[in-house]
């Protein structure tokens, strides 16, 4: 084992090494718009779900050129964001959003990714993305050492699922083929899910299953 101390790491070289480590991670692809109207798409892999009711989830936003990105301020402005769950065909149009556009362009209209309207906000979701988290912001926590990063904390207001992924009051993963970010520029799909054989064993107390 290599020991490397966090403390002697810079800003890039500790970014790398955690997004080698925590993996793989899946991707919140948020729409936004700010005060203006315009819609901001932008992938966010620092995303988890946090909380069941209401229900919460998380995403961490870092900053571009010393300044929030987009997304962050767009969200500020405004109280609500959508989280749309890419699937792999969704991987090229969702790699290019990550590109530097301006505060003013839309990266929906310069890459010809099509919108829906939002039911219970006012942000657009993507079409093609086959489930739209539909959010309104619960708080805002400032991370790290005057880094600027945020953690987004939103409530789910409305789950946007198409029909033939519900299964048992849930998605069926291998339908829905989600993507996950792994380090270094890499992605993943969703290979042959794995159950463990003693999975009956580990059961809570309560009665249910400990995922």
């Amino acid at each position: 084992m290599q020991d490397i101390l966090a403390a002697e790491l810079g800003y890039e070289a500790a970014y790398r090494l955690l997004a080698c480590c925590v993996v793989p991670r899946p991707i919140a692809w948020v729409t936004s718009k700010n005060a203006a109207g315009t819609v901001n798409v932008a992938p966010f892999s620092c995303f988890t779900y946090l909380a069941p009711m209401p229900p919460m989830i998380g995403i961490s936003v870092g900053t571009r050129g010393g300044r929030p990105k987009d997304t962050a301020a767009n969200i500020r402005a405004t109280g609500e964001f959508v989280v749309n769950i890419a699937s792999e065909a969704q991987l090229d149009a969702l790699e290019a959003s990550a590109a530097e556009f301006g505060a003013d362009d839309s990266e929906a209209h310069i890459l010809g990714i099509a919108l829906a309207p939002g039911r219970t906000v006012t942000v657009p979701r993507i079409e093609a993305a086959p489930i739209a988290l539909e959010c309104a912001v619960d708080r805002i926590v400032e991370l790290g050492d005057a880094t600027g990063h945020q953690f987004v904390i939103g409530r789910v207001v409305c789950f946007r699922v198409r029909r033939d992924l519900l299964a048992e009051g849930g998605v069926d993963p291998s339908q829905l083929r989600p993507l996950a970010r792994l380090g270094r520029g890499k992605y993943a799909r969703l290979g042959k899910p794995l159950e463990p054989s003693l999975r009956s064993r580990f059961v809570l107390s309560s009665g249910t299953a400990s995922d």
